[in-house]
C-alpha cells in the first residue's frame, strides 16, 4: 500500500460516522464529570447529572461496537506510545464505563451509592484525560511531520470535520441543558411573614421572645423544613425515619398538653408570646409565620404534623448554650423534584439525592450535632422580662446539670458520657447514614446509626395520640426509665442495674407499740441531669410505700392514689412548686406567671436522697369475714390475731402529667390520665416480737 493510500485509509477513519457520536459522548460525559465534580450545587448541574446518566448509558453500545473495530483495525501494529496510550485509555473508559453502570444502578436500586466506585469514577475521568489528549495529539501532530501537505490534505481535513462534528454533538448536549434549566419550574417557597405579622418585639427581632433564628433574619415557607416523609418513603433512612415518627421531637408540636398550654397562654399574655415555646416545639410554624395574632390554632398542617422535623433539627448551622431555642436555622436548598409530591417527580428527585449526595451530605450533616452544646439549645430554659413581666427565672437545665456532673470529663471520651450515647443509643443498621469514624470508638463500617427515638421519659403522648409504633416505644420507654435498656456503647462506664435505684433501711425487729421507721434511699445513680427533670410543675415522681402483716392485712400506706388518680396529701413527692408574683402557685403550667419557686426537690446526678416514713407498730389485726348461708350473707369478726411481722414494699413511681393539669386541659369528665412507671422498688421484713420474747 503506497502512501497516498495509507492516508485515504486513515482519512475515511476518521471520517467515521461512528467515531463522531463516540467522540462527541465521550467528550461530553468528560466535560459533564468534572461540571459535576468541580461546580456548586444547582439545577443546571443536577441536569448535567441526569444527561450524563442518559447519554453515558447510550454510550456504552456505540463505544463497544467501535473500539472492537478499532482494536482489529490497529491490532497488529507496532506497540510504540501512540499504540500503548491508546490501549491506556481504552482501559480507562472500560473503567470509566463500568463504574458508572454500578453507580446508576445504586442511584436507581439501592440506598447509596457506593464512595469507592464513585472516586474509581472521577479518578478515571481525570485519567482518561492524561490518556487520551496525548494519544490524539501525538497522531496528528506525527501526521504533519511525516509527509507533505498536499498529501496530508485528506487527512488533516477529515481530522478537523471529526473535530467539528464531535464538538457539535458535545454543544448540542450542552443547549439541551440549558433549555432544561431554564424550562424547569422549581417549587416557588413564599419566604415572607403575613402581612398582618406581629412586631411585638420590634421587626429586628421577629421570632421573639424566643431565641431561635434563620440565617435570613426572616420567614421561612414551611414546605422548606417539612417534608420528613419523603426521607423514609425514598427507600434511604427509613429505619431512621420510623424511629422519629414516635419520637418526642416529632410529636413536639402536636402533643395535646402543648397545644391545651399554647391556646391558653395565647387567650391570657397574646398570641406572640407563644413564640417563646415556639422555637422548641414548633419550629416550622414558628418561622413560617403562623404564631401571630390573627392565625387559628397558632400551628400549621406541616408543624403539627412533624414537630421537629428532620429539616428543623438538620437545617441549624449555629447554637448557643443560653437556651431558649438560642439557634440559627438555615434553608438547605432543595433538590429538582424533592418538593414534589407525583410519583415519577419522586423517583427523579430521590435518584438525584443517590447520584450527587455531595451537597444532601454537606448540608444536612454536621459534627456539631455530637456535642452537648448542640442540645443546650433547647433543653436549657429560662424565663425573663419579656414574658413573665418581671425578671429572669431559671427553669428546666438538662445541659448545666449534665456538664456539672461526674459525667463530664472534658477532653477525656473515654470516660465522659454525653446526651447522644444515652438518648441516642447505638442501634443495627442498613441505613446509609450508618457508620461514622469522628467517633472514638466507631468506624465507617459498624453498620450502626444512632436511634431516632430519642428516648426519654415520655411514655403518654406517643399512646394518648395512637401514634404508629406507639405500643413498642412506650415499653422501651418504660425499659429505659426503669435501667433495664441496654447500652452496650457506654455498659463499662456506668453501674448495671435501676437508672435511680431506691433501697430500704428498715430494723430487723420490733415490738408492738413501738414507733416504725422506714427509710427509703434512692439515688441518682445513671442519670446524666437531674432526677426528675423537665417541667417539675407537671412531672410527678414519688414514693410509694405499703406496709402490710403476715397476712396481707395492710397496717400502714403513703403515696396511694384515689380513685380520681390524685397522689394522696403527705406522699414524698420529687417535684417544684412554682409560683407567679402575688405567691399564687403555677399548677396549670402557665409559666409565663413564674418568677419563682417555693419549693424544689430532685436529684443531681450522683446524689441521693431518703423519704421516711413513722408509724406506731400496731399489737394485733381485727379480720373481718364474711360467710353466706343458704341466701342470706352475714358478717362477722374473728379474735384479734397477733401480728409476727411486717412486709415492707416500697416504689419509686414516675407519671409525665400530674392528674390535675390533665383535669384542667381536657376535662375530669374526659377521663384522660397519664401511665405511671415503677421505676424502681424494695422490699423488706420487719420481724414483730413480744415483750416476753424481745
Amino acid at each position: 500500500m503506497n502512501n497516498l493510500q495509507t492516508q485515504e485509509t486513515k482519512a475515511r477513519e476518521w471520517q467515521h460516522k461512528l467515531l463522531y457520536f463516540v467522540s462527541g459522548f465521550l467528550l461530553f460525559e468528560t466535560l459533564t464529570g468534572l461540571s459535576i465534580y468541580l461546580l456548586p450545587f444547582n439545577v443546571s448541574n443536577q441536569i448535567t447529572v441526569l444527561l450524563h446518566t442518559v447519554v453515558g448509558l447510550i454510550f456504552i453500545i456505540p463505544y463497544v461496537w467501535y473500539q472492537i473495530r478499532h482494536w482489529l483495525i490497529y491490532r497488529a501494529a507496532t506497540m510504540n506510545h501512540i499504540k500503548l496510550t491508546g490501549y491506556l485509555a481504552m482501559a480507562i473508559t472500560i473503567v470509566a464505563s463500568v463504574s458508572g453502570l454500578l453507580l446508576t444502578y445504586q442511584s436507581f436500586f439501592q440506598t447509596r451509592i457506593n464512595y469507592t466506585w464513585d472516586l474509581i469514577h472521577i479518578l478515571s475521568t481525570f485519567a482518561l484525560i492524561a490518556f487520551l489528549v496525548p494519544h490524539l495529539a501525538v497522531i496528528v501532530i506525527r501526521n504533519i511531520k511525516a509527509g507533505k501537505l498536499e498529501t496530508l490534505a485528506p487527512v488533516t481535513s477529515a481530522q478537523r470535520r471529526f473535530g467539528f462534528n464531535s464538538l457539535l454533538i458535545v454543544v448540542f448536549l450542552f443547549v439541551a441543558v440549558g433549555l432544561l434549566a431554564y424550562a424547569y419550574e422549581p417549587v416557588q417557597l413564599v419566604n415572607e411573614l403575613p402581612q398582618d405579622y406581629s412586631y411585638l418585639y420590634g421587626p429586628e427581632r421577629p421570632f421573639a421572645p424566643s431565641l431561635a433564628n434563620t440565617s435570613t433574619n426572616g420567614a421561612f415557607d414551611s414546605r422548606s423544613l417539612s417534608g420528613s416523609e419523603s426521607c423514609g418513603t425514598s427507600g434511604c433512612h427509613q429505619q431512621i425515619y420510623q424511629e422519629w415518627q414516635v419520637s418526642a421531637h416529632r410529636y413536639s408540636a402536636m402533643d395535646p398538653a402543648f397545644q391545651a398550654v399554647q391556646k391558653v397562654m395565647a387567650e391570657q399574655n397574646g398570641p406572640e408570646s407563644t413564640r417563646y415555646c415556639g422555637g422548641c416545639h414548633d419550629p416550622i410554624s414558628l418561622f413560617s409565620g403562623t404564631k401571630n395574632i390573627f392565625t387559628e390554632d397558632l400551628t400549621n398542617l406541616a408543624g403539627y404534623q412533624e414537630g421537629i422535623s428532620c429539616i428543623a433539627c438538620h437545617a441549624i448551622k449555629e447554637t448557643d448554650i443560653k437556651g431558649n431555642a438560642n439557634y440559627v436555622m438555615t434553608q438547605p436548598k432543595r433538590y429538582m423534584f424533592e418538593l414534589n409530591k407525583s410519583k415519577p417527580a419522586r423517583l427523579i428527585s430521590d435518584f438525584l439525592i443517590r447520584a450527587y449526595p455531595r451537597y444532601h451530605v454537606e448540608s444536612l450533616q454536621h459534627r456539631m450535632f455530637k456535642s452537648p452544646e448542640f442540645c443546650a439549645a433547647c433543653h436549657k430554659q429560662f424565663i425573663d422580662q419579656e414574658v413573665n413581666k418581671v425578671g429572669w427565672v431559671q427553669l428546666q437545665n438538662q445541659y448545666d446539670n449534665w456538664r456539672k456532673s461526674q459525667w463530664n470529663h472534658p477532653g477525656d471520651p473515654t470516660k465522659t458520657i454525653q446526651c447522644r450515647e444515652c438518648h441516642m443509643p447505638l442501634s443495627e443498621s442498613s441505613d446509609p447514614a450508618s457508620g461514622d469514624d469522628l467517633d472514638y470508638n466507631r468506624t465507617t463500617g459498624d453498620k450502626k446509626h444512632r436511634s431516632h427515638r430519642f428516648l426519654g421519659a415520655n411514655q403518654f403522648v406517643p399512646k394518648f395520640l395512637n401514634l404508629p409504633g406507639a405500643d413498642e416505644h412506650t415499653a422501651l420507654t418504660e425499659k429505659w426509665l426503669r435501667g433495664e435498656f441496654e447500652l452496650p456503647e457506654i455498659a463499662d462506664k456506668w453501674r448495671s442495674g435501676p437508672a435511680v435505684p431506691l433501697d430500704l433501711v428498715v430494723p430487723e425487729k420490733i415490738v408492738p407499740g413501738e414507733e416504725v421507721k422506714i427509710q427509703a434511699f434512692m439515688s441518682n445513680s445513671k442519670v446524666g441531669h437531674d432526677f426528675p427533670t423537665g417541667p417539675l410543675d407537671i412531672i410527678q415522681a414519688w414514693v410509694e410505700l405499703n406496709v402490710t402483716d403476715q397476712n396481707g392485712n395492710q397496717v400502714y400506706s403513703s403515696g396511694t392514689r384515689d380513685d380520681r388518680h390524685f397522689i394522696e396529701e403527705g406522699s414524698f413527692i420529687f417535684k417544684a412548686e412554682a409560683v407567679d408574683q402575688y405567691g399564687n402557685l403555677i399548677d396549670r403550667h402557665n409559666l409565663w406567671e413564674m418568677v419563682g419557686v417555693r419549693f424544689k426537690r430532685a436529684m443531681f446526678p450522683g446524689f441521693s436522697d431518703k423519704a421516711e416514713f413513722t408509724f406506731p407498730c400496731p399489737t394485733s389485726m381485727t379480720v373481718n369475714k364474711s360467710k353466706r348461708r343458704e341466701k342470706e350473707e352475714f358478717q362477722f369478726k374473728l379474735p384479734n390475731k397477733p401480728i409476727t411481722e411486717l412486709r415492707i414494699e416500697a416504689k419509686l413511681m414516675y407519671r409525665k402529667v400530674d392528674q390535675f393539669l390533665l383535669n384542667f386541659l381536657f376535662g375530669e369528665e374526659a377521663g384522660v390520665t397519664a401511665p405511671i412507671t415503677v421505676i424502681s422498688e424494695d422490699r423488706e421484713t420487719i420481724k414483730v416480737e413480744t415483750m416476753g420474747t424481745w
